[in-house]
């Protein structure tokens, strides 16, 4: 899990999050990513739609590449309302303070459960799953 939050957090910032809508693939660039607890944690609002499509489709993908190395991590995002959770994200990204607040009706942060995460070079060939 630390492997892949230093993968998103200091080498590839932004990632592209997929998820479901009405059975059709939906992927969005994303750029949140903390370890909180033992969990590895994104951000969203609850009024955007992508909330909405994790609420009925919780298994989601993300998709990441620098260079010729790329991470796929899938697994199911679980939703955490703590005020805790979410100052703790936000304090990482204080940029984000100007939408959201730990202590509105509209931060969520969300973490993975049953996560499988597969590195790749395309450089050497080489890849590795590992999973949590």
């Amino acid at each position: 899990m630390d492997e892949v939050y230093e993968f998103l957090k200091e080498k590839a910032p932004t990632y592209y999050l997929a998820t479901v809508e009405n059975g059709e693939p939906r992927v969005r660039p994303f750029g949140t990513v903390d370890l909180y607890d033992g969990k590895l944690y994104i951000q969203t609002g609850k009024s955007k739609k992508v909330y909405r499509q994790i609420m009925d489709h919780p298994q989601v993908e993300i998709c990441a590449c620098v260079g010729p190395e790329w991470l796929r991590l899938s697994g199911e995002l679980v939703p955490d309302d703590s005020v805790e959770a979410k100052r703790h994200m936000l304090d990482n990204y204080p940029a984000l303070r100007a939408m959201y607040d730990e202590n509105d009706d509209n931060t969520i942060v969300l973490y993975f459960k049953n996560a499988t995460a597969t590195f790749e070079s395309l450089a050497d060939g080489s890849k590795r799953t590992v999973g949590w």
